[in-house]
């Protein structure tokens, strides 16, 4: 079984996550998509943060019904910071038994030029595929609804990186590139927008009966 994993905050999950998890099935093969909400990332601080138990059922409620889909709730129950290195080490056991070739890593070239920063970001290269997808960059944001970086770890970004000249090994998923983030749904909730149906029908429930992310 080929399994990726899509990991995120998902502060909510929305349908952007699910269409590129689709993508990376339909295009690159992968059998199995596990999204694992972190806990706490390491090189941000969650803004409008929920309860990790918040995230993760939503989570679970955005993927019901597909069952190449999964919600691994390994970070959370692990606690502490997420690192994806040991997200990957621990998968990697966890599915020894049907996993074929490398756990695939998706995440979005947003991310590309602090990929230094991560915890054996060299030795992670090797261990798993890293899939690379089109993300665009929030805009026009109010900056309480953005995730703020850390600088805690002291390396520069590597600047002008794209998925094509990215230093490291890695596959490239040509997912719609859906123009929506987690933080723009929730400056449209806090400031009264439109947001419905950009994410699923149960985790508009969810959010809505808990009064999440409103003022």
């Amino acid at each position: 079984m080929k399994i990726a994993m899509l990991g995120g905050s998902f502060n909510p999950i929305h349908i952007g996550h699910l269409i590129l998890a689709d993508s990376v099935c339909r295009t690159l093969g992968y059998d199995k998509i596990l999204f694992v909400p972190t806990a706490t990332p390491p090189h941000k601080e969650l803004s409008c943060s929920l309860s990790a138990l918040d995230r993760l059922e939503m989570t679970r409620l955005a993927i019901m019904g597909d069952e190449r889909f999964e919600a691994e709730p390994c970070e959370i129950e692990r606690g502490g910071i997420s690192y994806t290195w040991d997200t990957i080490c621990y998968l990697e056991k966890k599915y020894a038994s049907v996993l074929e070739g490398k756990i695939g890593l998706i995440f979005g070239e947003d991310l590309l030029p602090d990929y230094d920063k991560w915890e054996k970001s060299g030795e992670l290269a090797k261990k798993a595929d890293l899939i690379l997808a089109c993300r665009p960059h929030d805009t026009g944001l109010k900056e309480k609804y953005q995730n703020l970086p850390t600088e805690k770890y002291g390396k520069s970004p590597m600047i002008g990186v794209t998925r094509e000249n990215f230093p490291y090994p890695h596959k490239i998923v040509e997912n719609p590139k859906m123009e929506i983030s987690s933080s723009e749904i929730r400056q449209k909730i806090a400031e009264g927008g439109a947001w419905r149906y950009l994410v699923s029908e149960r985790v508009f429930e969810y959010i809505k009966e808990r009064k999440l992310y409103a003022k």
